[in-house]
């Protein structure tokens, strides 16, 4: 028979090499766990409790169990807010990626002063804070003296004074204008970094070959930038499923109601402008699950390059 196989002795210094990558990284798990656990715990915890104004001075809810997210999930403005946020997410997240990939390939096509200005505007845009950009825009889009207004009022496209904000879909075109302007600065320029990966001798071989410049994107320079691709794509979505202060500032409080709520707006309405924090807290949640849900192909795909890689 085969013969027996040795047991190692055991040794401390050989379990401590082992141990050493998971003692190096314990100090940021455990400070990720504390941030991101303990406010975690709390809005679960809120969740389940009614905790209005009265409980927010004695410090202390009543518990009730799950009747907040029953209430939510029986309002019918949850899913009418919650099919109009899913569709504006869509495409704000669709505008962003084509604009910002495109002008990532114009980028690379362009001269080295051109792009130095391009991109510097680029910066510019991305820097700006989202408070001082709603109000920028909301001055050119103005129906009294914006400058958009009196510009295409000049060329014929628009009635003098035409109100940008009068329906309820126009003003989230308006919205979705601006997210879309402060969002493709960053995936512009995380698109323009990827293309240097692109071999280049695999591109002109393409070309010699005979490929147009979208059968040499689709079948040489989408592969490269795939990974890129879906952690943008999840990111988008994070952020603009769960946006807030363009929307709020921009539409206005007096202007907001259950025909233009968005989601962001919704959990920030029925939490802080009814002071019914155990609600929030329970629309904070679903919107936490929604999330997960719609970012959950792109997340399954980059565990699977990455067992590929």
């Amino acid at each position: 028979g085969l013969p027996a196989r040795r047991r190692r002795p055991f040794s401390w210094t050989r379990l401590f090499r082992a141990a050493v990558p998971y003692l190096l990284i314990l100090p940021v798990v455990a400070v990720i766990g504390v941030m991101l656990g303990y406010p975690l715990y709390k809005l679960v915890t809120l969740s389940f409790q009614q905790y209005q104004l009265a409980e927010l001075i004695q410090q202390k809810g009543t518990w009730i169990g799950v009747d907040n997210s029953q209430s939510v999930l029986r309002a019918s403005v949850f899913w009418d807010t919650l099919l109009r946020t899913v569709i504006f997410t869509i495409a704000n997240v669709g505008l962003t990626m084509v604009i910002g990939t495109l002008i990532a390939l114009l980028l690379v096509r362009v001269s080295t002063s051109v792009r130095v200005l391009l991109t510097a505007g680029l910066v510019l845009a991305w820097s700006m804070p989202v408070v001082v950009a709603v109000q920028v825009f909301y001055w050119m889009t103005n129906f009294q003296n914006g400058v958009l207004n009196y510009v295409l009022a000049q060329v014929g496209l628009v009635a003098d004074q035409h109100n940008f904000y009068e329906t309820t879909f126009s003003k989230l075109t308006m919205v979705t204008v601006l997210i879309v302007w402060g969002a493709i600065p960053f995936v512009t320029i995380t698109v323009y970094a990827g293309l240097a990966q692109v071999p280049r001798e695999l591109v002109e071989a393409a070309e010699i070959d005979g490929a147009g410049p979208l059968r040499v994107f689709r079948d040489v320079t989408f592969p490269v930038l795939k990974p890129i691709f879906l952690i943008l794509t999840s990111l988008s979505i994070i952020w603009d499923f769960g946006v807030f202060t363009q929307p709020y500032l921009l539409i206005g409080a007096s202007q907001l109601d259950e025909t233009n709520y968005l989601m962001g707006v919704y959990v920030f309405l029925e939490g802080y402008g009814q002071s019914n924090f155990g609600r929030g807290a329970a629309i904070s949640l679903l919107m936490l699950v929604i999330v997960a849900a719609l970012s959950v192909v792109y997340v399954r795909r980059m565990v699977r390059m990455g067992d590929t890689a």
